[in-house]
């Protein structure tokens, strides 16, 4: 099975990565277009020309990676879709299992806006995402429901999938991981210091000022994908 785990960011994606790192029968890869991504939009992100540097830069090459043998039974992907930019190969995503993980767009402006200032709707992908759910198809599952009840989401998860479950996805060693791309310097901190899932999140408080505006964009996106959440 190749799984492909489309999320935006600040949205719980590495600790799945971890989780489903976790299993012996599992080599996950973190986000493989995101060198290609900053090379062909120009975007100025934190670290960007060691990201260059350490990722291929062409979207067809990073295509034949993610089509390419695995050395064990599955490979976790995980994903952005603001990374898919017009043009780059998606035929390679036909044959993975596609997920969807969400999160509430108040939660994700405000951890996104604490590492970067200003985001853009671009940014956050929830367009990007929803369009990739209409043309891809697959499974959507909300990261505020698997922190509330993680044992219980990620047997969902399994089920709809047809993956059995492994208890091993509960938890990881704290610290980096080999896997870990090169910005996990800068966006990864909380998640090296974490052994589990982090526990259900706090009262949802809608952003204030230049940030609403952003938040009433992209909370349609995030509504639509929401009705197909499992539960």
């Amino acid at each position: 099975m190749k799984i492909a785990m489309w999320s935006g960011p600040r949205n719980l994606s590495t600790a799945m990565m971890y989780s489903f790192g976790a299993r012996s029968d599992f080599t996950v890869m973190d986000e493989p277009f995101y060198a290609a991504y900053l090379a062909q939009s120009g975007a100025d992100h934190p670290m960007r020309e060691e990201i260059l540097a350490a990722q291929a830069t062409d979207p067809d090459e990073v295509a034949a990676l993610c089509g390419a043998p695995f050395p064990t039974p599955h490979l976790y992907m995980k994903h952005m879709p603001h990374h898919m930019l017009e043009g780059f190969p998606l035929d390679w995503a036909q044959d993975c299992v596609n997920v969807h993980l969400i999160r509430h767009p108040a939660r994700v402006i405000a951890s996104y806006a604490a590492k970067r200032e200003a985001p853009t709707l671009e940014d956050i992908g929830f367009v990007q995402q929803h369009a990739l759910y209409e043309k891809l198809g697959g499974v959507v599952i909300d990261s505020t429901d698997i922190r509330a009840r993680p044992e219980h989401m990620l047997r969902a998860l399994c089920d709809a999938i047809d993956l059995p479950f492994d208890p091993a996805m509960l938890s990881w060693p704290a610290g980096p991981r080999k896997e870990d791309g090169v910005w996990a310097a800068h966006w990864y901190g909380a998640v090296h210091q974490s052994t589990g899932f982090a526990g259900a999140e706090g009262p949802l408080l809608e952003p204030n000022g230049r940030l609403f505006e952003l938040f009433e964009a992209a909370l349609p996106y995030y509504t639509k994908m929401k009705l197909r959440a499992l539960k």
